[in-house]
Parts: structure tokens; sequence; C-alpha cells
């Protein structure tokens, strides 16, 4: 939480107010990325960082280790919620690198709620799961077209509401730009 102080010429009194910066989820694939989805991701990861948000990640390589990379590059804070119970498993760009030992799985539970949006950028399995969970949970995920994996085939399964069922628990946004997702996200997360 950031502090904001105000205080009001011509009085003695000072006036504190919190400031709750905005979570943003960055998900996408761990391993070899390609060059055009590194710099998607580090451009993510800048614009996050410029707006005075905190990226969150899964903390590890490929799409993480490239926003986390970008955010870092511009003075942001980057947080990994980890799967295993050594901060070591951390790329080298988190600020704050959160141990979970719950696997894969229950991580990315943590990771869709502590986010108050995610941006999807390409991404498998564990991706399409996170994109999911995050929808059954109410969350918002805007989705980078253009990156491969999942960001280009979930296009199809979702409605024109943004939804992937008729409960339309969560809301599903498309970008086609990275700047253009961050703008979204930071729309879709500040209600």
């Amino acid at each position: 939480m950031y502090l904001a102080v105000w205080v009001h010429p011509g009085r003695e009194e000072i006036k504190l107010t919190q400031i709750k910066p905005i979570r943003i989820g960055v998900i996408g694939q761990s391993g070899q990325i390609t060059p055009v989805v590194e710099e998607m991701s580090a451009t993510v990861g800048r614009e996050i960082a410029q707006r005075g948000g905190i990226l969150i990640c899964g903390g590890r390589d490929g799409v993480m280790l490239a926003a986390c990379r970008g955010a870092r590059e511009a003075q942001g804070i980057t947080v990994g919620i980890l799967p295993g119970n050594s901060v070591a498993e951390g790329n080298p760009y988190l600020s704050i690198p959160i141990t979970t030992g719950f696997g894969l799985d229950y991580r990315s539970l943590v990771l869709v709620h502590t986010c108050d949006a995610l941006i999807m950028i390409g991404g498998k399995g564990g991706t399409f799961s996170e994109l999911s969970l995050s929808y059954q949970n109410g969350g918002a995920v805007v989705v980078l077209t253009g990156s491969g994996g999942w960001a280009d085939k979930i296009k199809g399964l979702v409605s024109q509401d943004g939804c992937l069922d008729d409960r339309c628990t969560g809301v599903i946004r498309f970008a086609t730009t990275p700047l253009e997702a961050v703008a979204l996200a930071y729309s879709l997360a500040q209600g």
C-alpha cells in the first residue's frame, strides 16, 4: 500500500490517504518463447510499471521473465508466485518472490486471486487453466492476440459479450497490441 500525504495550505492538518496500486497479472508459457513474444511481454511489463502498477506472475521463465524484465527496467515492482519452496526457481527480475510449495495448479489459483486483472500472452495448457480459473472466479482477462498459443485460439470460444458460457461469471476481452492490453486491463481492474 502506498501512502499519499496531503498538507492543506493555511491549516495545520495533514491527511494521510492510502492508495491501493493496481495489481496486473501476466500469464503465458514458460520455457522458450519467440523474440516477438519476448518483446510483447517486456512491453507489457514496462507499461504496467510506468502506470504505477504491480506486475504479478508465476515468477519463472518465458513470458514471465520477459514481462518482469520490462517492468524492472521501468523501476517497477514485480511479484512472483512460485510453485515450489525455493526462491532460486524464480527469475532474476523478481522484486518479491513468494514461495508457496503448492505446485503449479494451486500456485495458479493463488495468482489469479491476487490480481485485479490478468493479461494473457501466448500460452499453453497451464495458461489456459489460469484463464479458466480467473473466469470461473469472476476475474477479468485481457488476451493479447498475435502472441500465439491459446491467446490466438481462445477467441473462437468466447461470446461477443466476453463470456465462455451462459453463466458469464468473468469477462474476457481482446487486444492487438501490448499497450492496448495494459490499458484495457487497467480499465477492467478499476471497474
